[in-house]
């Protein structure tokens, strides 16, 4: 952990003009012109967006990076993708594993994101991901938090061995217990899994972030059995239910039922953005769905509402770089929220909701805050989204762990003088002692 004094940014709540003060890595003091104390290191934000570290609460981190193993998806499709991974399973190797989620975690730092919630696989009785992802979560902490969630892909009923194996994953180490009822045989047995899952993460003291209803099927209604188990076993705030995609095709009314009882049991949303609409639909011709679940409609209900990511380059996408304001984009265009309120709840989606899914202490940025943030090229939260921002700092403890220099374009255009020009650059500002953040005075 370091002291670091970074001046004149701007915060997402419209404050600008405003210094931050980190000592032995946690905030010490926001607010103008802050005195600088001796000896720490200053740097000018030029007027820039601070936004505290992007959170991605729902990835998928043993599967990354392994697009085109053992073959390619050709259909696209959620259940080929799942059958592709089964195929892949046998061929994993904890040191293949560890290197590619060791390359995403380097991916994610230099885009900001410091904080991952990651489902692992526990089907496979070796618990191969299992431990090559505690032993990367054990690498990475010093600069991001990786969260983990023991993940029945195959069903904890259907697949033998799973609920033993899951409790396993629990004893070595994973943090919250996870769940995949619409995979299950019947809707009783997901229904079954969701009470055993809830029950055993009640006894543990654990969270719970169950893949829910990641179907087009709107008679697919495993939330609300999840928001009843969590009414029931007291699990208020610690319950997340992810993708949520059959809500999407829902009955409005059985909706209206259903939006009060997730509120009432503080449970967690989770939305996938980019994969939703890739994956959902497929069975249409048109129009066809795109899947996503009901966000605007959530976030009314008073429900935290995040983004995952979800996946990158693996058996169920293609694409994708760790780029959450890239999620926030999609979801914003998904769930129709061009408003100006709606472009925040989008940026709160990939930052202080997430937050709040995974239980981080210490997020945000007021006094004794970590000293956690990224410096985005952008006046404004809509504005970072609009641009897909470049970060010019990434911040961990008072520590610079990324920098990049300013990104300006040099038009040269046919009949007109050449200029640089970059809209959005604010005023230059000059102060003796303040260097500019890829400047001498940011060592790392």
């Amino acid at each position: 952990m370091q002291d670091l004094l970074l001046r004149n940014v701007a915060l997402p709540d419209g404050r600008a003009g405003v210094d931050v003060l980190v000592r032995e890595g946690r905030i010490a003091a926001v607010g103008p012109a802050l005195p600088a104390p001796q000896g720490i290191p200053a740097l000018d934000g030029g007027g820039w967006l601070l936004s505290p570290p992007f959170v991605d609460a729902h990835f998928h981190m043993d599967s990354t990076l392994s697009h085109g193993q053992p073959r390619v998806n050709e259909s696209g499709t959620l259940l080929e993708g799942i059958s592709l991974w089964g195929e892949l399973k046998p061929l994993l190797t904890q040191e293949a594993l560890v290197e590619r989620a060791l390359r995403y975690c380097d991916w994610a730092v230099a885009r900001g994101l410091l904080a991952i919630r990651s489902h692992v696989d526990v089907c496979d009785p070796r618990l191969l991901a299992v431990e090559a992802l505690l032993h990367v979560k054990r690498q990475v902490a010093p600069y991001l938090d990786l969260q983990l969630v023991a993940f029945p892909q195959d069903g904890v009923l259907r697949c033998p061995g799973a609920l033993e194996n899951l409790k396993r994953a629990l004893d070595l180490g994973v943090d919250v217990v996870g769940g995949i009822p619409h995979f299950e045989r019947t809707m009783a047995d997901g229904a079954e899994s969701v009470r055993l899952l809830c029950e055993l993460a009640a006894e543990r003291g654990l969270r719970v972030d169950m893949h829910c209803d990641e179907s087009d099927d709107p008679l697919s209604r495993h939330v609300e059995t999840l928001a009843q188990q969590t009414h029931r076993l007291g699990l208020h705030g610690r319950v997340t239910g992810s993708h949520l995609t059959s809500m999407h095709s829902m009955d409005n009314y059985y909706v209206s039922k259903l939006l009060p009882l997730m509120a009432e049991a503080q449970l967690h949303a989770v939305a996938n953005p980019l994969i939703n609409i890739m994956l959902q639909g497929r069975h249409d011709t048109y129009p066809k769905r795109r899947g996503m679940t009901r966000v605007p409609e959530l976030l009314a209900a008073g429900v935290n509402v995040g983004f995952g990511h979800d996946c990158v380059m693996d058996p169920w996408y293609p694409l994708g770089s760790a780029d959450m304001l890239e999620v926030a984009a999609m979801g914003l265009h998904v769930a129709q929220l061009g408003s100006v309120a709606g472009q925040r709840a989008c940026f709160d989606a990939v930052t202080v909701n997430n937050a709040r899914v995974l239980g981080l202490e210490g997020y945000g940025l007021e006094p004794g805050c970590r000293g956690d943030f990224v410096l985005l090229q952008a006046r404004s939260p809509q504005e970072a989204i609009r641009l897909r921002a470049p970060r010019l700092l990434v911040v961990r403890g008072g520590r610079v762990l990324a920098r990049a220099p300013v990104q300006a374009v040099a038009l040269e255009l046919p009949g007109r003088p050449a200029r640089v020009d970059f809209t959005l650059a604010p005023p230059a500002r000059d102060e003796p002692g303040v260097a500019p953040p890829g400047g001498p005075e940011a060592g790392p």
